[in-house]
């Protein structure tokens, strides 16, 4: 595989250090001009973009890339926190997005659910709720055999209220069970990524996830069982 381009020059340590230990090839740029100077003659295997120290900088790169006669895919975006409000305005900049600081392993799980979306990957066990069919391996949902384009922690939440349907989780306990760890985005995490999913599943379906008012969210009703 190409490197993959990591905006800015020089790149963040952890970051650095997590795509070494996981085995990506990777190359720092500064800007979009650097990008189209240095690209490989196969092109970049993707893109990450690290927009909270400069974010002016950072989006006006992904912007740049997205206009390109070959739009650069996948990209994925590293956030602060506070800059979760402004993100629904720039949906069309990025494939995922991740908040920082960041943990590794989620770092290569996000990587490796965007490269599987790409076309990568071995077959895997598939989970059904209803019309819902998940892939564990390579992370990719259908609904009534329509794909659904989802980011990586939407297809988490998504496959854990759908392995409990008719449970109600607060907030705090799906940042605590989903995310699995001291998660710096609070609440409104949860909220933007049911708000996304409810989207992409449509208006007819996107009352399989329901707002428990006071408390959380609730999956569905019935058993969720495996695909034989």
């Amino acid at each position: 595989m190409e490197p993959i381009l990591v905006f800015p020059d020089p790149a963040p340590a952890l970051l650095a250090q997590t795509l070494d230990l996981a085995g990506y090839a990777w190359k720092a740029v500064s800007n979009a001009a650097v990008a189209t100077q240095q690209e490989p003659k196969a092109g970049w295997a993707g893109a990450i973009v690290v927009a909270d120290e400069d974010p002016e900088a950072a989006f006006s790169l992904c912007r740049s890339l997205r206009k390109r006669d070959s739009v650069l895919e996948p990209l994925l975006l590293l956030i602060s926190g506070a800059q979760l409000a402004d993100l629904e305005q720039r949906d069309d900049h990025f494939d995922d997005f991740c908040l920082t600081p960041f943990h590794p392993r989620e770092l290569e799980a996000r990587l490796k659910h965007l490269f599987h979306r790409a076309g990568r990957g071995p077959a895997a066990e598939i989970l059904e709720y209803g019309d819902l069919v998940l892939n564990l391996e390579t992370y990719q949902a259908a609904f009534g055999g329509n794909p659904l384009d989802l980011t990586y922690m939407e297809y988490e939440l998504l496959k854990f209220l759908a392995t409990n349907p008719g449970k109600v989780f607060t907030r705090e306990q799906l940042l605590s069970r989903v995310w699995g760890y001291e998660y710096y985005g609070g609440a409104r995490t949860v909220d933007v990524h049911v708000r996304r999913l409810r989207a992409k599943l449509g208006e007819e379906h996107a009352s399989l996830i329901h707002t428990v008012r006071s408390v959380g969210y609730r999956f569905g009703v019935s058993r969720f069982t495996p695909h034989d």
